[in-house]
């Protein structure tokens, strides 16, 4: 297959880039991480400018021209005038000068796009702003009112949010003339509401349903011609008139198709090709004289014209059964690269690509004649800026006309064609339909990755060229085959792709579901500047003011605080539902655990507000509810980190008594000691065997089972009153029951039963209750 000039490798794919202004956001496309919307500035937001009707653009990038839609499938405007529609064109410039919309409804191949582009022509003088050309072959509802406003206001880069766009178009007063539009019932009455002030010519599929009560719209029956305008019309595209033989065939040909002109164009293929064999017949005639010469004169008339249709009485005429379906028996008689060219078309879903793409393609040099062959033939038209098959002829070519590799290579070719320097907006924009019939050919084939590649290739530049139907099509072929390839980092580029394609169409709940897929996609591959991505786009909708459900908590890495947080969290709801003695020895160890895990963290906390403050990375590290985004803990009354935690731990344990981190109030002692060695002071206080003075410890009394009351503690200080007293120094205890800071010895070696025991283990645990049972 013939390669395209300039580097045709994977590495030379380029993804293309840019910006542009939708609504009030300011999206840029492209990024490495995917795309973004912010604030756009308001000197950055574009003000858009009326195209007066003496511009020459009157059309939207990548649509049709004034020479939309052939007239007869072979004749230029120019060349055939239309047959038999005096009367419609008549009565249709009489409803749009009331200012009426119309819907054109007929049988496929009725010829409705031929008389659109009559009317249009003829009514460029009707309205202030003119005629205004539209093609709606695969657009959407809103893709047309964006292309409607492209065509009469001068904004490149500019989509404007439902209510801008209802401003704008407002004043506008023009004929809006639809090819093929698709969108029918309420999309299409909103298409009408948004732009009061003009007058629509529209054409729809022949399936299209009724229009609803009240509609601005008003139907106009497109029928077919008249017997004597059919036989006139094949005989001009037969390029000459027709014998008696073929007008009793068109006759028979009338009463079938009930005259529609399609049809006829297809007829006059076929005699075309017939008269192609004809000719042949008379050459091979010719030579066999030259050649051989005759033994006998023989006997003919003179005239040439004459023999020559005495051999064409040799050749039959199609049958009926033919004509009705004349598509397979006209592609057998296309010319090799016509042929193939139909072949491509075929396996794209009746889309052709532009001459340009043929060579890389197919290898076909000549495009453009290969499709005017077609077009002659009456298997494809003009729209939309490139050629498709008419209406009809794929299904019935699709059986004999396997793709057979034509399509193996569309994929790269395209994928390097859309980011390539070169090609602009206007060539993307013509392709679109072009693509997807790609992506979807590739579906069919299986070949999932290189759907990924196309997709994510295509997406960013559809998004610049404003054709956003096609641009959420692509997003959701190329989602399909990342979900089939099993990557997940295509899938995330998807969602997050779709995400900001919701933000741009005012689609919150659609957005928020798309980019929270993508943040854990993201999270679970370790991408964290495409986590970052995605929650910028979340914080974008939720500081918008929209109704949003929470953020999803954030991914924290295995192994770390969530773990001790759980254990901590779960540990006192067990030690509530928990009695017996054996549970209680259980429980007790579990409890032991979890505060020697936590007992650094407290120790931690306590140390003092200049050098441990804010060093804990999770908040609470008990916290039941949402541990994702639990608040740091707050600084108590005397300056230092609170322990609100801590104690609401502790106090859920029934045997263990609090410490000092548990006690509601620090003494004052407390708070004015900031030293070094009041860290190591409260872990030695903690000790069973530690205590304020030093002095061995008594025994502690045994443990009440679950249901009993607990006997008050008694200190283990001076009492109040002495030197020690007024909770202020010396070595009393807090009211917990825990030693006071100060009182604290500076090293381990002041309490001597600290070695034998957990420095951490409170004074509740069950190695301080074993001499009491004892």
């Amino acid at each position: 297959m013939a390669q395209p000039s300039g580097e045709f490798r994977q590495e030379a794919v380029r993804t293309r880039g840019g910006e542009l202004v939708s609504g009030a956001l300011l999206v840029g496309v492209g990024a490495p991480d995917g795309s973004e919307a912010r604030p756009c500035p308001e000197e950055w937001r574009p003000r858009p400018r009326r195209i007066e009707r003496s511009e020459p653009a009157r059309g939207p990038v990548g649509g049709v021209g004034r020479a939309v839609g052939p007239l007869a499938l072979g004749a230029g405007p120019t060349d055939l005038p239309l047959l038999d529609r005096e009367a419609d064109i008549a009565e249709l410039l009489g409803l749009l000068a009331e200012g009426r919309s119309i819907r054109l409804v007929g049988q496929a191949g009725s010829g409705r796009s031929t008389l659109l582009s009559a009317v249009a022509e003829a009514a460029a003088d009707l309205t202030p702003g003119g005629v205004v050309q539209l093609c709606g072959h695969r657009r959407t509802a809103a893709d047309l009112l964006q292309d409607l406003f492209a065509a009469t206001h001068h904004a490149p880069g500019y989509r404007p949010d439902p209510g801008q766009l209802t401003a704008h178009l407002a004043d506008v007063r023009a004929v809006v003339v639809i090819d093929g539009a698709e969108p029918v019932g309420p999309e299409l009455e909103e298409l009408l509401a948004t732009a009061p002030g003009c007058a629509f010519l529209i054409s729809v599929a022949p399936a299209a349903p009724q229009l609803p009560a009240g509609s601005r719209l008003r139907d106009h029956l497109v029928p077919g011609l008249s017997r004597a305008a059919c036989l006139a019309l094949t005989g001009r595209l037969a390029g000459r008139p027709l014998d008696v033989a073929e007008k009793a065939w068109a006759v028979d040909l009338w009463f079938e198709s009930e005259g529609l002109p399609l049809r006829f164009v297809q007829a006059a293929a076929l005699l075309r090709q017939r008269d192609v064999s004809v000719d042949a017949l008379v050459a091979a005639e010719e030579d066999r004289l030259d050649v051989f010469g005759a033994v006998e004169e023989p006997v003919h008339d003179p005239d040439p014209a004459i023999r020559e249709n005495a051999l064409r009485r040799t050749v039959p005429l199609p049958s009926v059964a033919e004509t009705a379906s004349p598509a397979v028996r006209l592609a057998e008689g296309l010319g090799e690269s016509a042929q193939a060219v139909l072949r491509l078309a075929v396996a794209l879903g009746g889309e052709c690509p532009t001459a340009p793409h043929l060579p890389a393609l197919i290898d076909v040099g000549q495009g453009e004649s290969a499709l005017a062959e077609l077009a002659d033939a009456g298997l494809a038209v003009s729209v939309g800026g490139h050629h498709r098959l008419t209406a009809g002829a794929l299904e019935l070519l699709a059986p004999h006309w396997p793709a057979r590799g034509c399509v193996d290579g569309a994929a790269q070719h395209f994928a390097w064609w859309v980011g390539h320097s070169s090609v602009s907006l206007t060539q993307v924009a013509a392709e679109a339909e072009v693509l997807i019939g790609v992506l979807l050919a590739d579906r069919t084939a299986g070949r999932h990755e290189a759907v990924v590649r196309l997709a994510r290739a295509a997406a960013p530049a559809l998004a610049l060229a404003l054709r956003w139907g096609a641009w959420e099509r692509a997003l959701q072929l190329g989602l399909e085959a990342a979900r089939r390839t099993g990557s997940a980092v295509d899938q995330a580029w998807f969602h997050h792709e779709a995400g900001v394609h919701a933000i741009c169409l005012r689609q919150p709940s659609r957005a928020i579901a798309e980019l929270e897929s993508a943040l854990t996609l993201r999270a679970t591959a370790g991408e964290q500047r495409g986590v970052a991505a995605a929650r910028r786009m979340i914080d974008l909708l939720r500081a918008d003011g929209r109704q949003l459900p929470p953020a999803a908590p954030a991914a924290a890495a295995p192994g770390r605080g969530p773990v001790i947080r759980k254990i901590a969290a779960r540990v006192p709801a067990g030690l509530k539902a928990r009695n017996g003695r054996r549970r209680r020895v259980v429980v007790a160890s579990a409890a032991l655990l979890t505060f020697g895990v936590l007992g650094t963290a407290v120790a931690m906390t306590m140390a003092g507000p200049d050098e441990h403050k804010g060093n804990d990375p999770h908040g609470r590290l008990d916290e039941v509810g949402d541990t994702g985004n639990a608040p740091l803990p707050l600084p108590s009354a005397d300056g230092s980190p609170g322990t609100a935690g801590t104690e609401a731990t502790a106090g859920a344990a029934p045997s263990a008594p609090t410490g000092t981190s548990g006690s509601p109030e620090p003494s004052a002692s407390g708070s004015a000691s900031h030293s070094p060695s009041t860290s190591p002071s409260r872990r030695s206080s903690a000790s069973p065997g530690a205590t304020g003075t030093g002095a061995p410890q008594e025994p502690q009394p045994q443990q009440p089972e679950p249901g009993q009351s607990q006997p008050p503690s008694q200190p283990s200080g001076p009492k109040p009153g002495g030197s020690g007293g007024g909770g202020t120094g010396g070595g009393g205890t807090q009211p917990g029951g825990g030693a006071s800071p100060s009182a604290s010895p500076t090293s381990p070696s002041a309490s001597p039963t600290a070695p034998s025991t957990p420095p951490s283990s409170p004074s509740g645990s069950s190695t301080a209750t074993t001499p009491a049972k004892s």
